[in-house]
């Protein structure tokens, strides 16, 4: 299963759980509005690939409280200090995923409820109580995950130091998670209660860390420096769980060859070029001058235009990157990835794709982005106790948005019974359609809205999932007509 969301301003991501299975498919279908005017002239594919595209994969465990008990047989010197370490923080770093996906789909519903004011009372307390519900249910479920962790706290002082650093986080992060429901949570009603809930325990855990000294003073008084400093625990806590990569770009040597050839081929050409112009002119003359200058012409001409011909010709259809991960701790390879990048038009899609994009007539010059990654990972060369890893692909929509015009819309009502004019933000909606095969047992195919302006990602909605055929098209246009 996928999911597809906000990560901020400009960023899509993409999140995955690969299983078992060692070959694992991935496309990527990104449906551009065609006046947007984006090609290979405007922006390379290579360009495009290096600036907007980041994968990254870490360790996961079906059974979360694994890596909690691998860290405690550490904390009794039945393992190492390393193997404490990188088992803490997977505890730690699957806990923060959680909680921030769960606090999104919270705010969303928040949203959703502010909107819905307007409608009848009953409805409205019904999804009030709703809301509460899960507000409760997420947060005994942080504050049971935190005195887990902090129920065996280690003595060793090798292994305090990775214990302080994550329990430092972890209680930083939860605090701000709930400060965000919070401030946009529906003042008074039935959220009164849950809100002094939340209060109360963003205060416990602020007297907590400083009842630990985890933080200096000067840092706590110090917003920016509070958050530069959490970021860099962020990052202490990724690194021994995320696999390193190795990149390299494929065809370097064959694109020597191509050049040679092409080179070889123009040169052959011209030489028996000036052979024949040397039997038909004589002696030299400024009419063999003039025919010499017009075959070098010629070269100069060709000779680029045949090496792309036999590049393109020799690259098509072929992986354009290849990714070796690397265990962090015992620099093992345990996987590798072929990546494809490319512009596409609608009718080179599959049928599959082109079912799940059913499109207007207004729509028939799209460009569509398309990224393929096909991996192989080696899940006997895991980490002990593990056998998937979580899959993140970050795609960066500020290279896009800068082709948006900046221009904005007026639009006119009536308020009160005088004829208002407001500014209206032009927007353009994306269509992103992803295909995953090999970490289910049938392929997995969805869709996306992606509603975009010059200023960032507005909204993100799924409308249509894992649908065969016909009925995939028909129900997707009753979710949501095609722009």
């Amino acid at each position: 299963m996928i999911s597809v969301e906000r990560k901020n301003s400009f960023q899509l991501r993409l999140t995955r759980r690969l299983k078992e299975e060692t070959s694992h498919r991935l496309d990527v279908y990104l449906f551009m509005p065609a006046e947007l005017g984006l090609n290979a002239h405007v922006i390379s594919e290579e360009a495009f690939y290096h600036a907007s595209i980041n994968v990254s994969r870490t360790y996961y465990s079906d059974a979360y409280h694994l890596p909690l008990v691998h860290s405690r047989l550490a904390s009794r010197n039945q393992l190492g200090s390393e193997s404490y370490r990188l088992n803490l923080s997977l505890y730690a770093y699957q806990y923060v995923v959680a909680m921030e996906r769960t606090t999104q789909e919270l705010l969303m519903g928040e949203r959703k409820l502010r909107d819905e004011r307007q409608k009848a009372s009953d409805e409205n307390h019904k999804s009030s109580q709703a809301l509460c519900e899960q507000l409760n249910e997420m947060c005994d479920l942080s504050e049971s995950i935190l005195k887990r962790m902090r129920r065996h706290q280690p003595a060793d002082e090798r292994l305090y130091k990775y214990f302080a650093n994550i329990d430092n986080y972890l209680s930083w992060f939860t605090e701000q998670q709930l400060l965000a429901l919070v401030a946009h949570m529906p003042r008074g009603g039935d959220f009164s209660d849950i809100k002094r809930r939340f209060i109360s325990i963003c205060e416990h855990e602020d007297e907590y860390r400083r009842e630990q000294q985890y933080n200096a003073e000067r840092v706590m008084t110090d917003p920016t420096r509070m958050s530069n400093k959490m970021r860099l625990l962020r990052r202490l806590i990724e690194y021994p769980i995320t696999l390193k990569q190795e990149s390299l770009e494929l065809g370097s040597g064959e694109q020597k060859a191509v050049k040679a050839l092409a080179t070889a081929v123009v040169m052959a050409c011209v030489t028996l070029g000036v052979l024949r112009v040397r039997e038909v002119v004589g002696d030299i003359t400024a009419l063999f001058v003039l025919a010499m200058a017009l075959l070098y012409a010629l070269r100069e001409v060709f000779k680029d235009d045949l090496r792309n011909t036999l590049w393109r010709w020799l690259r098509r259809g072929r992986p354009k990157w290849r990714r070796q991960y690397v265990d962090p701790t015992r620099n093992a390879t345990v996987g590798r990835q072929l990546e494809w990048f490319d512009y596409k038009r609608y009718a080179a899609l599959d049928k599959d794709i082109q079912q799940m994009r059913r499109r207007t007539v207004a729509q028939r010059e799209e460009m569509v982005l398309h990224y393929r990654s096909s991996s192989r990972m080696l899940p006997t060369r895991f980490l002990s106790g593990y056998e998937h890893t979580r899959e993140t692909l970050h795609i960066d929509l500020l290279t896009l948005t800068r082709l948006m015009s900046k221009e904005k819309h007026h639009i006119y009502r009536l308020k009160d019974g005088q004829a208002v004019r407001e500014s209206v933000e032009r927007r353009h909606l994306f269509n992103l359609i992803v295909r995953e095969t090999g970490s289910e047992d049938h392929p997995y195919l969805a869709r996306w809205k992606v509603v975009v302006s010059r200023s960032g990602i507005v909204d993100v909605e799924k409308v249509a999932d894992n649908i065969p055929g016909e009925e995939a098209a028909k129900e997707s246009v009753t979710a949501s007509p095609s722009p």
